[in-house]
């Protein structure tokens, strides 16, 4: 009797390894999948504020996103993993001023070529992240015109 109930204790611990590798196996993409959703949402975010922002905002001296080639990097906390485990990212903020925008716009255009004086930029946001140790960009723009 003793060696049977070895056995069958044996026998129930190696099903309930065997089991627990499994259900680890199928949460790391979970992980994964709830990692993309997060940084998905914070480029959402990012869009979101580059579009209610006045135009008169994001294209000052004191603006998140300096003039390319300046680049504004930032480290946020796009959220947390079940558990409480922070989502960190970096932040890359830059802003493009359209070719056909005047020279006092950042532009080469002329009064010919833009007759409007139409401002058009370009405000990139990019995100760079690590999942497994592996490296992942998201990046949103947003064109602004005024």
């Amino acid at each position: 009797m003793l060696i049977e109930t070895t056995i069958a204790m044996t026998m129930l611990s190696i099903l309930g390894l065997a089991l627990l590798k499994l259900s680890l196996n199928v949460t790391a993409p979970r992980q994964w999948t709830l990692q993309q959703t997060v940084t998905d949402a914070y480029m959402t975010f990012e869009k979101a504020s580059a579009q209610r922002q006045s135009f008169d905002q994001l294209t000052s001296a004191n603006s998140l996103g300096p003039v390319y080639p300046t680049m504004a990097a930032t480290t946020v906390e796009m959220g947390k993993l079940p558990g409480g485990r922070p989502i960190n990212g970096v932040v890359t903020r830059t802003r493009f001023a359209d070719a056909n925008n005047l020279p006092a716009k950042g532009g080469t255009g002329t009064a010919l070529t833009n007759p409007a004086s139409m401002e058009v930029w370009r405000f990139q946001s990019i995100i760079r992240y690590q999942v497994s140790g592996r490296s992942y960009l998201k990046s949103r723009t947003v064109v602004r015109s005024q």
